[in-house]
């Protein structure tokens, strides 16, 4: 079985590999979350284990980049030193299947991995169909349909919006959308993310009568919101 171990302390990361290793894993070690999702699409992992803070990006965020792009979404373990309760529930309510407060010994470690392994099944969260008012998102076929009409949408365009639909309410930076729509942190024309905004709320009616408010916050980002619900 292979698995992608995205952890920047080295320390912790050779004794995870170790022990995955004598386990007979194959294990992809990643200290960036840019590498990772770089090398994720070409690659199938039967589990992915997560650190929290990373050089580039937040762990969390790298598991929303992956959920966008995954049709089959392995399980996902976070192991990190964030203890606090809100953290654990923010990653498990958003897709994470385990949670590990490090230190951790090998016994449990392992215990955990193979739990996850066991229970694991080919179905994920995102082959379910998601409904918002008028709107319904298709994840699995990658369709969007507005009062049950298809709505042609381009692959960015289509992950954008889903992104949206599913973070309402939170303002998004441009920063956050190009690591997590595109796994990039090259800046990309700010131009380029307007137009792939103004599309979205174009084509799926994102305006104050059809119950929706997409806007863009000067200097910082965007942020959808539900209104008149």
């Amino acid at each position: 079985m292979k698995i992608a171990l995205l952890e920047d302390d080295l320390a912790y990361a050779e004794t995870f590999k170790q022990w995955l290793q004598e386990a007979d894993f194959e294990v992809n070690h990643f200290v960036r979350g840019l590498d990772f999702l770089k090398e994720f699409p070409d690659s199938k992992y039967n589990l992915c284990i997560f650190d929290w803070n990373l050089p580039d990006m937040d762990g969390p965020d790298v598991m929303d980049s992956i959920k966008l792009r995954s049709k089959n979404l392995p399980p996902i373990i976070f192991v990190t030193s964030h203890s606090e309760e809100v953290d654990i529930v923010r990653v498990i309510e958003s897709g994470a299947d385990d949670y590990i407060v490090k230190p951790v010994s090998r016994q449990l470690f392992m215990a955990r991995i193979n739990a996850l392994l066991r229970r694991a099944k080919s179905e994920n969260e995102d082959e379910v169909i998601a409904t918002f008012g008028l709107l319904t998102i298709d994840s699995l076929n990658r369709l969007v349909f507005l009062d049950q009409e298809e709505i042609k949408l381009t692959d960015k365009e289509f992950d954008i919006a889903r992104y949206f639909l599913k973070n309402q309410e939170v303002l998004l930076s441009r920063t956050h959308l190009m690591q997590v729509v595109w796994g990039s942190a090259i800046d990309l024309e700010t131009r380029k993310i307007d137009v792939h905004v103004s599309n979205i709320r174009t084509k799926l009616k994102l305006i104050p009568e059809f119950g929706w408010k997409l806007t863009s916050v000067y200097q910082k980002g965007y942020r959808l919101e539900r209104i008149g619900a």
